[in-house]
């Protein structure tokens, strides 16, 4: 298997490039409930065409932008391009091996994945019945012959190209190709037939549909011959409308429409698929030397592995794990006033997200509380925050909430939410245009002492169940005011503002941060402790790196969870060798960041919402804080240290690409770090137990 290993610097997207073969590496692994690896080939599929849509689709603006001034780039970008479709090609072999694998020892579990050929006569009545009564009418072949817009059609969806012989013809061209989009939407991807000699059999609706051709073709002149799926992805990039006449939201809602305009960029298909076929088809999609061709297996859109049938064996998943209720968010009394007392912390998933609500909502109805505001990236679909909120600003809070409208792929959803609350009477503010609002913030005005919770996630309670993320509640008088001033910030962001606890980007995060790492490389040369501890997503911004550099170079030790893209590469003797990077891959997605410096013995803490990205701490509005409670600061140590000891889920991200397994230094005892944080909170919680709480109307017998 061949790396490309650069010298000290690797391309963000070839990054993620290795990130993404990580998830594809659970896919593998013996240990992971089969359904489970059915979930990470869903999540490496999904996670590909999103990639495709937006990144692929820049290198490709970048290589057919005929600017002079931008030879060095484009020089990049072809790079990069390149390295990607080689990548792309050796890791969906991967994909394909992997796929069969699971399939195979689904079988040997009693589970079966058959196609059309394989169907007994109950199988086929099954099947005959679902056509007649539901199946029929929603599948519609479109003649390619006659049909030239497929550039038009949707790119979420997979397509079945069938392949026609017209029996009737009078001319000596008698084939002819129909498309079929699969109605997915409508019937789900996989149909669970009745059982055969004791084994579940399950179908891809691709080849339910195969073994409908006939009835869906009765009575034309044409004979099927063969059907092979196939998609498409397009670029992504929204054409955002200038005219100044046009109000933020307004350009947004068009750019979403937009976007379903953009030019397909990457072909999928079948290998078996006839090379005429393959060729109308890539016709028609205006594919060229640029765009992607990738020759797969007989399924694409694997995405929908993550919704794949039970099959009513909890054995083939995860346990369930409950989220832990901690105890000072389950005692009676304020939790605004707990709150004033002692700093708080939460760790989702592990403890719940409706503890999080529970201060939002007692934050709606107390009388003291007086405005309440926050930052919104992304909303659950039926979001009990913005129901919250709502209830608020009905009892006469002044709401103020910071939307989003450029979080990518949920613009329309941000869109009919911000209507809502402003039907509520909620002050919402869309940012500002060229700087994405990314920080996660809470900040609630009382007459007995302000209080502001800083995120390192959405508060959404989807994620939450997903994502490993911290927030702390605080009610320390500067930190609390700095937060507040960031919504003035928002407001009005070309009025200078300096910030003295928080960082904040695009004002001063960077400079910031690199004062921290120069103040590292400065104690290593006088002796004292100096090391950077972290965890984030993204490391790309070509200055830190050279920084991170530097300060390895001085003697800092650098140990750092990344889970995404990263541009270091480590262990090049003299310049990184003081430089180990862990990637985790689990059940949960590691999203949290968390930022710890030694400062010469006094540690300094930091959690928030920016990744060490250009994007992150040049165009957006970002928020890093500092931590001063002494037991949280304890806790997102333990949180870090966890990670660096994940033998079970770990793997090396050096620049290499390899994801070798993580090791740890001889006499360290390897775990697995998520499983080992979810026992230590619930055995936590167990020795703290909340107080029972008064009930208003006795006993009830």
């Amino acid at each position: 298997m061949k790396y490309c290993m650069a010298k000290d610097y690797i391309e963000r997207d070839i990054s993620w490039m290795y990130f993404n073969r990580r998830i594809l590496l659970e896919a593998e692994k013996e240990n992971v409930p089969l359904l489970e690896r059915f979930g990470f080939l869903g999540i490496y599929s999904n996670n590909l065409d999103e990639f495709f849509r937006v990144r692929v689709a820049t290198q490709n603006r970048i290589i057919e932008y005929d600017e002079k001034g931008f030879k060095n780039e484009k020089k990049t970008a072809i790079y990069t391009y390149k390295e990607i479709t080689r990548l792309n090609a050796e890791y969906s072999a991967q994909f394909e091996t992997a796929f069969a694998h699971i399939k195979d020892e689904l079988q040997q579990k009693g589970i079966w994945l058959v196609d059309e050929t394989q169907l007994n006569d109950e199988q086929k009545s099954f099947i005959c019945s679902f056509y007649n009564s539901k199946l029929n009418g929603a599948t519609n072949p479109l003649l390619l012959s006659r049909f030239r817009q497929l550039e038009d059609q949707s790119d979420d969806v997979i397509y079945l190209a069938a392949h026609l012989l017209d029996t009737e013809s009078n001319t000596q061209e008698k084939e002819e190709y129909a498309l079929i989009e699969l109605p997915v939407q409508e019937f789900g991807r996989f149909m669970v037939l009745p059982d055969a000699d004791g084994h579940k059999c399950i179908m891809f609706l691709d080849d339910v549909i195969r073994f409908c051709l006939p009835f869906i073709f009765d009575g034309t002149p044409y004979k099927v011959l063969g059907a092979y799926t196939f998609k498409f992805t397009k670029d992504a990039e929204m054409e955002l409308d200038s005219d100044l006449r046009n109000g933020v939201m307004q350009k947004i809602a068009k750019g979403v429409k937009s976007r379903k305009k953009g030019e397909p960029i990457r072909l999928v298909y079948d290998a078996a698929m006839p090379r005429n076929m393959l060729r109308s088809i890539a016709q028609m999609l205006h594919i060229d030397k640029w765009d992607t061709q990738v020759a797969g297996g007989r399924y694409h859109n694997m995405k929908d592995l993550m919704r794949f049938p039970d099959c009513s064996l909890p054995s083939l998943r995860y346990g369930k794990r409950e989220p832990i209720l901690k105890p000072e968010f389950a005692s009676p009394g304020s939790m605004l006033e707990s709150i004033r007392i002692k700093d708080r912390f939460l760790h989702y998933p592990y403890h719940s997200f409706s503890s999080f609500l529970r201060v939002l909502r007692e934050a709606a109805i107390s009388p003291d509380v007086t405005e309440i505001k926050m930052t919104m990236y992304r909303l659950a679909r039926n979001s009990k925050v913005v129901k919250t909120l709502m209830a608020a600003a009905s009892n006469g809070k002044k709401v103020t909430v910071v939307i989003e409208l450029l979080a990518r792929f949920d613009e329309e959803s941000n869109i009919n939410w911000s209507k809502q609350m402003q039907d509520a009477g909620i002050n919402v503010i869309f940012g500002i245009e060229g700087l994405k609002v990314h920080s996660k913030l809470v900040y609630i005005s009382s007459s007995k002492g302000d209080i502001a919770c800083i995120s390192t996630g959405n508060f959404h309670e989807g994620n939450a169940a997903q994502y490993t993320d911290v927030a702390v509640f605080t009610a320390r008088k500067r930190l609390v005011a700095e937060v507040n001033t960031v919504f003035d910030f928002i407001e009005k962001p070309y009025v200078p503002i300096k910030f003295k606890e928080l960082l904040v980007s695009p004002n001063d995060m960077r400079r910031k941060l690199i004062a921290r790492i120069d103040k590292e490389i400065e104690n290593a040369a006088k002796g004292k402790p100096a090391y950077i501890m972290g965890k984030l997503n993204h490391i790309t911004d070509k200055a830190i790196v050279k920084k991170l550099y530097e300060a390895s170079a001085a003697g800092v030790r650098i140990d750092l969870l990344v889970r995404g893209n990263c541009s270091l590469v480590t262990g090049i003797p003299g310049k990184s060798d003081n430089i180990r990077i862990n990637g985790i891959i689990d059940r949960y997605l590691e999203h949290s960041r968390i930022l710890i410096f030694a400062n010469g013995g006094k540690e300094a803490y930091y959690i928030g919402s920016a990744d060490w990205m250009p994007r992150n701490l040049d165009n957006r509005i970002e928020v890093l804080a500092p931590v001063n409670d002494t037991d949280i600061r304890h806790e997102l140590k333990r949180i870090v240290e966890y990670g660096l000891r994940d033998t079970f889920q770990g793997r090396t991200v050096d620049g290499s690409g390899r994801n070798l397994p993580w090791t740890v230094p001889e006499g360290t005892e390897g775990i697995r770090s998520q499983d080992a944080l979810y026992d230590y909170y619930k055995e936590q919680a167990a020795q703290r137990p909340a107080p029972r709480r008064r009930l208003l109307f006795g006993n009830r017998q």
